[in-house]
C-alpha cells in the first residue's frame, strides 16, 4: 500500500518558500561564529560591562552576516535594560548603525555628533559597513571616528564551515543531513547562513508534513514549487 502524501498547491508551495527567511527576532546564539571569535568575545564583553573599548566598527562583504549580527546585538542590549538607538543619529546607552557607506550628508553630521556624545558618556557603539573606515565615502572626520575604536573585518564562513554548521543545525532539528543535500543548498540557494538555516528549517517542516525524508528530490520539489502525491 502506498502512502499518499499531502498535496501542495502552487500557492501553498510558494508560501512555504516565502517562509524561508531569517527569523523575525535575530538572536546572538544563532549567529555562526566561525572565524569571528575575537569579534564575538568583544561584543559579549560590551554586553556584560567588561570591555575596555566601547566603540566597534565591523566591515565585510554583503551576505557576511553584518546586519543580522547588529540586529541580534541590539536585541541583546535591550534585553539587558539598555536604551538602544538604531541608525547612529540618536544618543542612547547603546547605539547600532548599519550600512554607514549609504549615509547622506545630514546623517553623517548627526552620526559624528552622536558618536562623540556616546563616547563621552561611556556608552556602547557598534557600526557596520561594506568597507574599512579609511575607504568609506563619508566625511573624513566621521571616518576617523569610526576607526578610533576596535575595527573587525567580519569573516564569512567557507563552504566546509557552512556544511558543518548545516549538519549541526540538522542534528538540533532531529535528523541527519545528507552531504548531497548540503551541497545542493550551497550551490542553488542563497549562500548566507541565515538563509541557509531558514531553508533547512523549511525542508524539515516540509518533510514532516509530507512524511518523506529530506532528500534531493524533496529539495528540488520545494524549490520548484511543484506538487506531488
Amino acid at each position: 500500500m502506498r502512502i499518499v502524501a499531502r498535496q501542495y498547491t502552487n500557492a501553498a508551495m510558494q508560501q512555504l518558500v516565502l517562509d524561508i527567511r531569517p527569523p523575525a527576532t535575530p538572536d546572538l546564539a544563532r549567529f555562526i561564529v566561525g572565524r569571528n571569535v575575537e569579534l564575538m568575545a568583544q561584543l559579549h564583553a560590551m554586553l556584560e560591562g567588561e570591555a575596555a573599548e566601547h566603540m566597534v566598527y565591523v566591515w565585510g562583504a554583503p551576505g557576511s552576516g553584518k546586519s543580522y549580527l547588529l540586529a541580534a546585538w541590539a536585541r541583546a542590549c535591550a534585553a539587558r535594560g539598555l536604551t538602544v538607538g538604531i541608525g547612529g543619529v540618536d544618543v542612547a546607552e547603546a547605539v547600532v548603525a548599519d550600512a554607514v557607506e549609504t549615509w547622506s550628508e545630514a546623517q553623517q553630521r548627526a552620526a559624528f555628533a552622536s558618536f562623540n556624545r556616546v563616547r563621552e558618556a561611556g556608552g556602547l557603539w557598534l557600526a557596520a559597513g561594506s568597507m574599512a573606515p579609511a575607504e568609506l565615502p563619508v566625511r573624513p572626520e566621521l571616518a576617523t571616528r569610526l576607526g578610533w575604536g576596535l575595527v573587525f573585518q567580519i569573516q564569512g564562513l567557507n563552504d566546509a564551515e557552512k556544511r558543518a554548521a548545516l549538519a549541526h543545525h540538522a542534528e538540533t532539528l532531529g535528523f541527519r543531513l545528507d552531504p548531497q543535500v548540503a551541497d545542493y543548498l550551497l550551490n542553488y540557494t542563497a549562500r548566507d547562513m541565515q538563509s541557509l538555516l531558514g531553508m533547512l528549517e523549511a525542508l524539515d517542516r516540509f518533510s514532516l508534513e509530507t512524511r518523506r525524508p529530506i532528500t534531493l528530490p524533496l529539495v528540488r520539489q520545494l524549490l520548484a514549487g511543484g506538487e506531488r502525491s
